[in-house]
C-alpha cells in the first residue's frame, strides 16, 4: 500500500483538524474504558458478573442480574457498528503515515477483529461459554493498545517537520 502522499503532507488545516478529532475521539475512548472499569473492574469475574449477574453471591456488595436478550443484542450491535466506524477511520489516518507496511497492516486490522472477538465473546458468555470471558479480556486489551498506538503514531506524525521539496 502506498499512497503518493503522508500525513505529514497535508495542510495545516486538516492537521489540526485531525488533531482536534484524535483528541476528542480518545476522550471518547477512554470514557468508555472508565465505564468498562467501573461495571467489570476490568476482570474476567467482573466481565461475566457484568453480563451474567452475581445473585448467588450474597456477600456480593452490588447486586447485578443477568441482562436480557434485547439489551445485549442492543449492546452489541451499536458497539459493533460505532467500533468498526472508529477503527475504519483511525486505520484510513494510519495507511497515510509512513511506516513499515507490515506495521500500518495489524494497526489497521487487528482492532477490527479486536472488536469481533471482544463483542462475540461476551455474547457467547452470555449463552453460557464462561470461559470467554478471558478471550473478552485478552481482546480488549489488543483493542486498546492498538488504539493507543494508532492515536499516538498518527498525532507525532501530523507535527513531523517535512523537508522542504525543491
Amino acid at each position: 500500500m502506498n499512497f503518493n502522499t503522508t500525513i505529514a503532507e497535508f495542510p495545516k488545516e486538516v492537521k489540526l483538524l485531525i488533531g482536534a478529532f484524535l483528541i476528542v475521539l480518545s476522550v471518547g475512548y477512554f470514557t468508555g474504558f472508565r465505564f468498562v472499569n467501573e461495571t467489570t473492574e476490568n476482570t474476567p469475574k467482573g466481565i461475566q458478573e457484568n453480563y451474567l449477574g452475581n445473585e448467588e453471591d450474597l456477600e456480593a456488595e452490588v447486586m447485578k442480574f443477568k441482562k436480557p436478550k434485547r439489551e445485549m443484542l442492543t449492546i452489541i450491535h451499536t458497539h459493533i457498528l460505532s467500533m468498526a466506524v472508529i477503527f475504519f477511520i483511525l486505520g484510513g489516518l494510519v495507511s497515510l503515515t509512513n511506516l513499515k507496511p507490515w506495521i500500518k497492516k495489524a494497526l489497521m486490522i487487528e482492532p477490527l477483529l479486536s472488536v469481533l472477538f471482544t463483542f462475540g465473546g461476551i455474547y457467547f458468555m452470555w449463552l453460557g461459554w464462561h470461559f470467554m470471558r478471558y478471550i473478552v479480556m485478552l481482546s480488549g486489551i489488543l483493542m486498546t493498545t492498538s488504539f493507543v498506538l494508532s492515536v499516538l503514531i498518527v498525532f507525532f506524525q501530523l507535527f513531523k517537520k517535512q523537508p522542504e521539496k525543491i
